[in-house]
């Protein structure tokens, strides 16, 4: 059975229900005047140009032009929105919104193509430079992700993120995104979503690689990721830190998950659902090791199923140490939450990272609108989660670095206006009430772009592009128009109280 992604449920359930849903009751109140608001894209989602100036072959592109039924509509990321050419005017685009942050991703294959230094691209460098040189002059501070999603093929057809040595290519490509946009950019994020990557790329096959091994590949993707996210964080602070003084950090996503019941077994099963979820990532990275309930189940699982060790592989100490501690904020990204049941024990048989949890989730006892309502606006979705990861992880600061919902509105979008209204909401009661530090927000995503395995099917910007029109028309929706008005007056009413 095809594994659905949290976030296409998600729009399921919008598509199902239309674009109106029971608001929860708003803030009036202001952010603090600190507060970063800001905008996010990926490189293979947006610029296309996947071909020029030197740009290499990425697992993306591989993956979509040898079978491109592995996309919704059989499209691919080779135009996009065209970004690449078209960057000066969504620059424009983001003035005009009153961002102050735009988080983008840099891609692989135009600065290594092959992944490997001596495929060293200088077009692609240059393109870069200049694009955050003209973020700054136009007042908007760039924030760059290393890795979202985009492997060079040629490492992917080496092992990928399955291949230790991924790790290392990942540290000497940092290196030199580090020295040419380093001077520039002060925020960074190392590796975007590596439980999504790992999970629907290695585990259920729907994105590239197209790999499916879901009790085994997942762990081992899981360790190489964290290995190249540290890579990176240690060669940016031992060269590159003291003069460019920036911060850096991995993003992980996650949702909130609460308890179906009041019942012990239920509270039991939404710790473990949380912690084969975030702490999966967040716990090697700000406590150190695996979570101890991945490392019993999954090693007992394991014994039972007659392996000599483990599917979830063991770090060395002096891995641990390596990975321990690498963060100079909380990169968080939130789309949804879920209620979790406990269930009796999975039989042993094939191997599954969801036998292995040990969980069931759900969106409440059935398909209704008000369930719907509870998934988009429910409340502390987003103040649970902020909350659970400033007492658990204790990060200092968090990045919502995504946050958005997909419909099919063309530019009446009222259901992703409430659900950014609601999000939102939820924040400013962590940041106000709780005293969670949220030092910005980047809503995803600017623009309508190529949504993975959905295609072009799912819609998540807040500006319109109209991919039938020769200049990919670009349009404000509601939502933009009112992130517009909020970033300006950092109110989410039309009036707060002081």
């Amino acid at each position: 059975m095809k594994v659905l992604s949290l976030i296409s449920v998600t729009c399921l359930i919008v598509e199902a229900f239309g674009a109106s849903l029971p608001k929860a009751e708003i803030n009036n109140r202001k952010f603090p005047e600190s507060f970063k608001w800001g905008a996010a894209t990926a490189a293979y989602q947006i610029e296309g140009g996947w071909n020029e100036d030197g740009k290499g072959e990425s697992m993306w592109d591989h993956f979509t032009h040898t079978n491109p039924s592995v996309t919704d509509d059989k499209l691919n990321g080779d135009v996009a929105c065209d970004s690449y050419h078209r960057w000066r005017e969504d620059i424009q685009l983001l003035k005009q919104l009153g961002v102050s942050v735009y988080r983008f991703s840099v891609a692989w294959t135009r600065i290594l193509p092959t992944g490997y230094l001596d495929s060293y691209n200088q077009a692609g460098v240059d393109f870069y430079v200049t694009f955050v040189k003209e973020l700054l002059a136009n007042g908007i501070t760039p924030t760059a992700t290393l890795y979202h999603w985009d492997l060079p093929q040629v490492l992917n057809e080496q092992g990928g993120w399955l291949n230790d040595s991924t790790a290392d290519r990942f540290g000497e490509y940092a290196r030199i995104v580090f020295k040419n946009l380093g001077p520039y950019v002060k925020l960074w994020s190392t590796v975007n979503e590596p439980k999504s990557t790992c999970m629907l790329g290695y585990g259920d096959g729907a994105n590239a690689p197209g790999i499916k091994q879901i009790g085994t590949a997942v762990y081992q993707c899981a360790r190489v990721q964290l290995l190249a996210h540290a890579t990176a964080y240690h060669i940016y602070h031992n060269e590159f830190a003291a003069e460019q003084e920036g911060k850096i950090s991995l993003v992980i996503d996650s949702t909130y998950n609460e308890p179906a019941t009041d019942s012990e077994a239920d509270v039991e099963a939404t710790d473990w659902e949380t912690q084969f979820n975030l702490g999966w990532y967040a716990h090697p990275v700000y406590v150190g090791n695996w979570p101890q309930i991945m490392i019993d189940r999954i090693g007992n699982r394991s014994a039972l199923e007659g392996l000599p060790k483990s599917r979830l592989p063991a770090w060395s100490a002096e891995e641990l140490e390596f990975v321990k501690g690498t963060h100079d904020y909380f990169g968080l990204n939130m789309y949804t939450a879920l209620r979790v049941s406990a269930i009796d024990e999975p039989e042993i048989g094939d191997s599954s990272y969801y036998s292995d949890k040990g969980t069931a989730t759900s969106f409440g006892a059935d398909w209704t609108p008000s369930i719907a309502s509870w998934l988009v606006v429910y409340p502390f979705a987003m103040r649970g989660l902020l909350n659970y990861v400033w007492n658990n992880y204790n990060p200092g600061e968090i990045w919502v670095t995504e946050n958005g919902v997909a419909t099919n509105a063309t530019i009446n979008d009222q259901f992703r206006v409430d659900y950014l209204q609601g999000y939102l909401s939820n924040m400013l009661d962590a940041i106000l009430d709780d005293g969670v530090n949220v030092a910005g927000y980047t809503t995803w995503s600017l623009l309508d772009n190529f949504e993975w395995a959905r295609g072009y099917t799912q819609k998540f910007g807040i500006i319109s592009v109209d991919f039938t029109s020769e200049n990919l028309t670009r349009t404000f929706k509601d939502s933009a128009k009112w992130y517009q008005r909020t970033v300006n007056t950092y109110c989410l009413v039309e009036e707060c109280v002081e």
